[in-house]
């Protein structure tokens, strides 16, 4: 397959642009910096583009057969609230004037129901340095679910992933429509590596079309 990979160089499109290309798909690799593209592959071609202009997102992305989006500001960003829901907004519009049916989000894990009626960013214990970003992408999954014209899919990775889950591809996880994956232990966690591998399993055999799921081991 030919894919568009927004934000290729982030903790997670770096981990998806490896699978991606392991698989031997093309890969257009769009980031803001190009320079800091780690994996090198005559499978890839390197694209800048400003994903918060939706005419540039569909520039790019035309002819392909998939969009990944694994855009995110940064945690950092004092702005990420608005930023995120700009450039989220730009990409979804973009890709529909593209011609391209196909976009895989990749979101939060915020917006899981823990409990009936209540969403892991709503709990006590939610990290606040993650609330903003965190609130940014459930709002936009809200957003999401009114287009009806895109064949979109909105995953959720596991409440725990981060560089700590990191360095372990297992090639397997299980996965759920809006409430969490919980192992034996009560804990939902995955590694950035198996996020990517289903990931890409749900582009090569799409599985939740027009849905939110998550997956964990």
């Amino acid at each position: 397959m030919k894919v568009a990979l927004i934000g290729a160089t982030g903790f997670v499109g770096s981990q998806v642009l490896k699978e991606l290309v392991s698989r031997g798909h093309q890969v257009t690799a769009i980031a803001r910096d190009v320079t800091k593209v780690s994996v090198q592959s005559d499978l890839i071609t390197l694209t800048s583009a400003n994903v918060l202009d939706a005419d540039e997102v569909a520039a790019t992305v035309a002819g392909h057969d998939a969009v990944v989006s694994a855009y995110n500001p940064g945690w950092t960003n004092p702005n990420i609230y608005t930023e995120y829901l700009q450039g989220a907004a730009a990409i979804e519009t973009g890709v529909a004037q593209s011609g391209v049916k196909r976009l895989l989000v990749v979101g939060g894990a915020g917006s899981l129901e823990v409990a009936p009626g209540v969403q892991l960013i709503d709990t006590p214990h939610f990290p606040e340095e993650y609330k903003a970003g965190a609130g940014a992408a459930r709002e936009y999954l809200s957003i999401l679910r009114a287009d009806t014209t895109l064949d979109w899919t909105y995953l959720s990775p596991a409440i725990e992933m981060h560089p700590g889950t990191s360095g372990e591809r297992k090639g397997s996880y299980r996965t759920s429509l809006d409430t969490p994956v919980y192992n034996e232990k009560g804990r939902s966690i995955i590694s950035v590596e198996d996020l990517s591998v289903a990931i890409v399993d749900e582009i090569e055999q799409p599985k939740f079309i027009q849905k939110r799921f998550t997956v964990a081991y």
